[in-house]
């Protein structure tokens, strides 16, 4: 396992929407890998594929309880009421901003073998699921927000400038 790099906002990479996972194979386990290593190295609640430059439907999420969960190829089947919290992003360091998010989610995904599963999840995790299926459509936190705009604005212009 190696930490790999996370991409700043700013590269356009992550404005990119992922492509499917059809290979389950042993890239894809180093993959997996590399990026809860990185996670865990970056004290990260939960890291998209597209993050560490990757443009393949995956995602780990740190379940504090000393649980991790592999997402490959996530679909929302149900989502249920819905709650203001901060956020922040490895992809986006230093900055946070309330976002509204559901407070429960549902979806269907595939685990590392290709297997078909789906997940339930409230709260925080639900939180976490649903900020990384964004960045698996080139979306980021800080689009859902004025505030998060505003911030996205100058740092993009920033970095065009350098």
């Amino acid at each position: 396992m190696a930490v790999r790099n996370v991409i700043k906002i700013g590269n356009q990479t992550l404005r990119k929407k992922s492509k499917e996972v059809v290979s389950f194979d042993e890239e894809l386990g180093t993959l997996l890998d590399d990026m809860k290593k990185t996670m865990i190295e970056k004290n990260g609640l939960g890291i998209s594929a597209v993050q560490v430059g990757v443009l393949r439907r995956a995602i780990v999420i740190d379940l504090e309880d000393g649980e991790y969960l592999e997402i490959i190829n996530p679909e929302i089947i149900k989502t249920k009421g819905s709650k203001v919290a901060d956020e922040g992003c490895l992809s986006v360091p230093g900055f946070y901003c309330e976002v509204k998010r559901p407070k429960y989610v549902m979806i269907k995904a595939q685990d590392r073998n290709g297997e078909t599963y789906t997940f339930e999840a409230e709260d925080m995790t639900a939180r976490c699921i649903c900020h990384e299926i964004d960045h698996l459509n080139g979306i980021l936190f800080v689009d859902h927000t004025k505030q998060g705009q505003e911030y996205r604005s100058q740092v993009e212009k920033n970095f065009k400038a350098e």
